[in-house]
């Protein structure tokens, strides 16, 4: 059942792969665990960072700036933005203690690693390709956007633009 680890915790990538995959999902949890909302928005940030991570060891280089750009950018500011135009209660009502429920949920949690695990131990994958390295992917992607698909890129920029207009529109009715 363990004969793989020795293989796998000898390679670097896989080192890295498990502290970006451990990052993701810590940050996941954090997030739906913390009550400040500023607070959320930073452990979101953190799985969107640790993403772009596991991306990168994917060779998937452009695939990691967009996700670095878009989420743990702009999303983190636009959700900032959000935090910054709403009006919170100040004193909010605290939960009823549930003694039972954290251990249950660690319980839980250990059970599902623990079935995931002898799953991928037991299973056997197969290569169904090569991946060639050769080519840069980020060329690709550029000359498919802009080639095949620049009428719905088109499309989808104007569409945010409108998006965003609206935005400050409904911010502004309500600010006066």
């Amino acid at each position: 059942m363990f004969s793989g680890i020795g293989n796998f915790l000898s390679s670097g990538t896989n080192w890295a792969f498990f502290v970006f995959a451990l990052l993701a999902i810590g940050g996941a949890i954090f997030m739906i665990s913390f009550t400040k909302v500023i607070h959320m928005v930073v452990s979101v940030a953190l799985t969107f960072i640790s993403l772009a991570g596991l991306y990168v060891i994917l060779n998937a280089e452009f695939v990691a700036f967009v996700q670095v750009l878009i989420y743990a950018g702009a999303i983190s500011i636009l959700m900032i933005f959000g935090i910054m135009m709403t009006k919170h209660r100040q004193g909010e009502e605290a939960e009823p203690k549930r003694p039972w429920h954290n251990g249950l949920a660690i319980v839980g949690a250990l059970g599902l690693f623990g079935v995931l695990f002898y799953a991928i131990q037991q299973s056997t994958f197969t290569a169904t390709g090569t991946l060639d390295t050769s080519k840069d992917n980020t060329m690709e992607i550029g000359k498919l956007l802009y080639n095949e698909h620049v009428i719905p890129f088109e499309i989808m920029s104007v569409l945010l633009t409108v998006a965003f207009i609206g935005a400050i529109v409904i911010a502004k009715r309500e600010e006066e």
